[in-house]
C-alpha cells in the first residue's frame, strides 16, 4: 500500500514539475517546431594539437579528433550541408542548425572563418549557428563577426570547452589554458550578448564529487546559457588509456555518475538550457567505461533518479 503511494506521488511530481529545461524544449519554444543540429567538420586544428600551446591535445582527447571526420574524408562544408539536410529533410525537419563541432572552431583567421560560417547561407533553412571552440580562441575582432550573424536574424550560440573550474584539474589534463582564460572568453562573448554553452566533464583524474559540483555552482553564478555535461571516457590511443591501463585511473560508475548529474542540475538556475546530460562514444572505440555507449539508458536513470529524490533543475539554485 505505502510503496503504492509513493509511486503514485512520484508520478504526479513528475506531470507537475519540470525536471530539466532540455535544448529540444528551447528550440520547439524558440521555433515552434523541432530543430535538427547539422554536425559539420571545417577541416580545423587546435592550439593544443599543432604546437602554439602544446602537442597531441587533452590527455583524453581521441588522437583521430572528434566529430564526423568527413573533412578528412575530401567532403567540403558545402558536400557535408547537403548530405545531412537530404538525410534529416526526409525524416521530416524543416529547419536546421549548422554546428561546427570538430576541434576548434574559432581557430583561424578572421577570412577563413567568416568563409566557414557563411555556410549558413546555402539553404534558407538553417536558421542558426552553432559552434564549439576553446576559451582562449576568443577575441574582440572573432565576437564581432559572430554577432554579425545574429544581427542578420540567425540564432546563434557559441560552446565553450572548461571540463573544470579547478586550475591544478587543467594542468593535470594538458588543457592548456586557466579557468582565468575561461573568464576572459566568456565575458568577451557576453559582452556582445551572445549565448554561451558550457562543457563539463566529470570524473577527471584526481577530482573529488565536491571539486565537481563546485564547478557547476560557479558556472550557476555566472547564470550560463547552456551547459553541456560529459562522463570522461578513455578512448583508444589517447594518453588516459596510458593510465588506465597501468591501473592508475578509474572511471566512474553509471549509477555515481547519474546521481551526481541529479544533483548538479539543482544548483543550475531554471533558465540554462540542458544541451546534454552524458557523453556518447562507440563501445568500440574506448576502453572504459562502456556504460556510455548507452546513452539513453543513462539518460533514463537520471530522470529516474530525479523523479525519485524529487530533484529538478533550479531546486537548490540561489541568486
Amino acid at each position: 500500500m505505502v510503496e503504492k503511494i509513493i509511486k503514485g506521488f512520484t508520478i504526479n511530481f513528475m506531470k507537475k514539475q519540470r525536471l530539466y529545461y532540455s535544448l529540444n524544449e528551447f528550440l520547439k519554444e524558440k521555433f515552434g517546431e523541432k530543430v535538427k543540429k547539422i554536425p559539420l567538420d571545417a577541416g580545423l586544428s587546435c592550439p593544443n594539437r599543432d604546437g602554439t600551446k602544446g602537442y597531441g591535445g587533452c590527455i583524453y582527447c581521441d588522437p583521430k579528433g572528434s566529430g564526423t571526420g568527413l573533412f578528412k574524408e575530401g567532403k567540403s562544408l558545402e558536400e557535408q550541408v547537403k548530405l545531412f539536410l537530404e538525410i534529416f529533410k526526409k525524416k521530416k525537419f524543416k529547419k536546421f542548425i549548422a554546428y561546427f563541432q570538430s576541434f576548434c572552431n574559432t581557430y583561424a583567421p578572421l577570412e577563413k572563418l567568416k568563409e566557414i560560417y557563411d555556410i549558413v547561407y546555402l539553404d534558407p533553412s538553417i536558421v542558426g549557428l552553432a559552434i564549439g571552440t576553446r576559451p582562449d580562441c576568443i577575441d574582440e575582432n572573432i565576437a564581432k563577426l559572430l554577432k554579425s550573424y545574429q544581427e542578420k536574424g540567425y540564432y546563434l550560440w557559441i560552446e565553450l570547452g572548461l571540463q573544470s573550474m579547478h586550475n591544478q584539474t587543467l594542468k593535470l589534463i594538458n588543457r592548456g589554458h586557466t579557468f582565468e582564460d575561461f573568464l576572459q572568453g566568456y565575458n568577451l562573448l557576453k559582452k556582445y550578448d551572445i549565448p554561451v554553452v558550457v562543457h563539463i566533464i566529470f570524473g577527471l583524474p584526481g577530482e573529488t564529487k565536491e571539486m565537481m559540483l563546485e564547478t557547476v555552482k560557479t558556472l550557476a553564478k555566472l547564470k550560463i546559457d547552456g551547459i553541456k555535461f560529459h562522463a570522461l571516457y578513455i578512448v583508444k590511443g589517447s594518453k588516459m588509456a596510458e593510465l588506465y591501463l597501468k591501473g592508475k585511473y578509474n572511471p566512474l560508475e553509471m549509477e555515481f555518475y547519474a546521481n551526481l548529474v541529479a544533483e548538479a542540475l539543482t544548483y543550475l538556475p531554471p533558465t540554462t538550457v540542458i544541451h546534454r546530460l552524458c557523453s556518447e562514444a562507440r563501445k568500440e572505440d574506448i576502453l572504459a567505461p562502456l556504460w556510455v555507449s548507452r546513452k539513453m539508458e543513462v539518460i533514463n536513470l537520471i530522470r529516474k533518479i530525479m523523479s525519485k529524490k524529487e530533484l529538478y533543475q533550479g531546486k537548490n539554485y540561489t541568486e
